[in-house]
């Protein structure tokens, strides 16, 4: 089986000591491919460097809302230019953060609809990141149109993913769904269609039940994998089949 983790952050520092060994795990336990998000300008140029020497590595290239007071109107110059010289896979890890208490939410959409519309004239899908925002995210999106991207770490209602699917948007699933009481995630992995979903582990974030407390990493995402197959009542081989093809689809590899 081979397996896409459409979201994981393998050039942040957590990773420094051990990044080798650690893709080297991953790809024992059949992660093939990885989609690298950036979350300031100062990273694209070692995440595009990084991306580029290994294979199965794809870089998505954009700033994320939390770190709102590090982004400049010439990131946003420097963003198209990057694009137009690397073409990355994506645009992201873009959108709004509502849930960050005194994160500047005018400044969040300026800079979201900013970098949507460098998606859209590149042609390239996004990387959303969403909390407590979805119904902006959503009327944004429908306003500035874009090659659709994944809606990562999905925790939306299921009327929420509909409206993402049908503007060509796959939801992002992972750790989370190891974990027991995720009953409401988990309810709405085993209702949604199987080809609006992909895996993905946030790593080194919001790791897997079993790793609990520990840094997370993509070598566990056989692991969302198998709690996606089981809330499911699907197979593994079935799961994992669906899940990379839907990536590929979504990204245009």
């Amino acid at each position: 089986m081979q397996l896409f983790d459409t979201h994981c952050h393998l050039d942040v520092e957590e990773f420094d000591e051990d990044r080798n060994e650690v893709l080297a795990r991953s790809r024992d336990a059949g992660v093939t491919h990885i989609l690298v998000p950036a979350v300031t300008a100062q990273a694209w140029g070692y995440l595009i460097t990084f991306c580029a020497s290994e294979p199965g590595l794809h870089p998505a290239l954009g700033m994320h809302p939390i770190y709102i007071d590090q982004h400049t109107d010439e990131h946003l110059q420097q963003l198209e230019q990057r694009i137009a010289e690397t073409r990355p896979s994506a645009v992201g890890e873009i959108g709004l953060d509502y849930f960050v208490e005194g994160l500047d939410r005018e400044r969040q959409q300026v800079l979201f609809e900013a970098q949507l519309v460098i998606a859209r004239e590149a042609g390239l899908p996004v990387v959303l990141h969403v909390r407590k925002s979805h119904d902006q995210v959503l009327q944004t999106l429908r306003r500035i149109k874009v090659k659709g991207g994944i809606s990562h770490a999905f925790n939306g209602s299921l009327q929420q993913a509909q409206q993402y699917i049908d503007l060509g948007f796959k939801l992002g699933f992972g750790g989370m769904l190891t974990y027991e009481r995720s009953n409401k995630l988990r309810k709405l992995a085993k209702e949604l269609p199987m080809e609006s979903i992909v895996l993905e582990t946030d790593a080194p974030d919001m790791t897997v039940a079993s790793h609990r407390g520990e840094r997370n990493s993509p070598e566990y995402l056989p692991e969302c994998l198998a709690a996606l197959a089981e809330v499911r009542g699907e197979s593994l081989e079935y799961v994992a089949e669906q899940t990379i093809k839907n990536a590929f689809a979504v990204l245009g590899l």
